[in-house]
């Protein structure tokens, strides 16, 4: 008899409330970093996945960012959805003046298809091989043949790793020739210091100009029990750095987590991230002139 299969576990939900921050960005202001989950009768989850979250659909989220003060966003691919793109550019639709999708592709997409999926309001792709989210590992070949079928229409790749993986990768984002968006400060733990190898990956690959880091996940990078401060010295290296090629992202719904006391406060996560930035017009930069830069290659 065969053994039955692992039962995949359910994690948590994003929290309700949401700290107010102390400081409510202008208008224009994005969220470079979200998902939309469900309802799984419409948009079902693949079976080969590592946890199974709750439904959180775009009007959730947009109550959420607005209580940040935040009123536009990418909406990116999740692991958990699998090889289907059809939810996010479902929410594009909805509004599409506020919104642009971050797609999965694979090595049998068209040129044509990516022009389908530019017309409905995509303008990057996603690879994800994050252990922690996928059994699926980098396949170099499937980025550059996705680079090659979307070259003309000037799309980014976003990145999300390992940090213990970033070391390892610094010749190959460097020599890639389209924008690169490292996902959650390249997973680094921050607690291990500036000195650390991914740290120092992290800062020499930030100093490429078609490198872009995205200020996000400091509920990823810092482990449990380490305050949000842990990250902040990592963030003003970058400030340093790559200023004009930072952007912020919630990460919401926050999927993965298990614990209720995990669950980070989106209030807090960007009140870390406005503790981190103290300067007004470079708060400003990272929520506004810096994705809108990042879109200009494909309007």
């Amino acid at each position: 008899m065969s053994a039955a299969p692992p039962q995949i576990p359910d994690c948590l939900g994003p929290r309700p409330a949401v700290t107010v921050p102390s400081w409510r960005p202008p208008a224009g202001c994005w969220d470079t970093q979200f998902h939309v989950l469900g309802p799984q009768s419409r948009f079902p989850y693949p079976p080969q996945r590592h946890y199974t979250p709750p439904d959180a659909p775009l009007d959730a989220w947009r109550r959420m960012a607005s209580s940040l003060g935040i009123d536009h966003g990418f909406v990116i691919h999740a692991n958990t959805q699998g090889p289907d793109n059809e939810i996010y550019l479902d929410a594009v639709a909805q509004a599409p003046q506020d919104l642009v999708a971050v797609v999965r592709l694979d090595a049998g997409t068209s040129p044509a298809e990516v022009e389908a999926l530019h017309r409905r309001g995509a303008r990057g792709m996603r690879f994800g091989f994050n252990r922690q989210h996928t059994a699926a590992g980098l396949d170099p070949d499937v980025v550059r043949h996705a680079i090659d079928v979307s070259r003309h229409l000037g799309w980014f790749v976003q990145l999300h790793f390992d940090g213990a993986q970033l070391p390892h990768l610094v010749d190959w984002i460097g020599g890639l020739d389209v924008p690169v968006v490292i996902d959650h400060l390249g997973r680094v733990d921050a607690t291990e210091g500036l000195d650390a190898a991914p740290q120092r990956a992290l800062l020499q690959l930030a100093e490429c100009r078609h490198v872009w880091v995205k200020v996000s996940g400091f509920d990823r990078v810092c482990p449990p029990g380490a305050g949000y401060e842990a990250v902040a010295p990592l963030v003003q290296r970058l400030g340093d750095t790559a200023l004009d090629r930072l952007v912020w992202g919630s990460d919401w719904p926050h999927t993965g987590w298990f614990r209720p006391e995990h669950m980070p406060d989106d209030g807090a996560l960007f009140q870390a991230f406005l503790d981190c930035v103290p300067r007004e017009e470079d708060r400003i930069r990272i929520l506004k002139t810096n994705p809108l830069r990042l879109l200009a290659r494909n309007p």
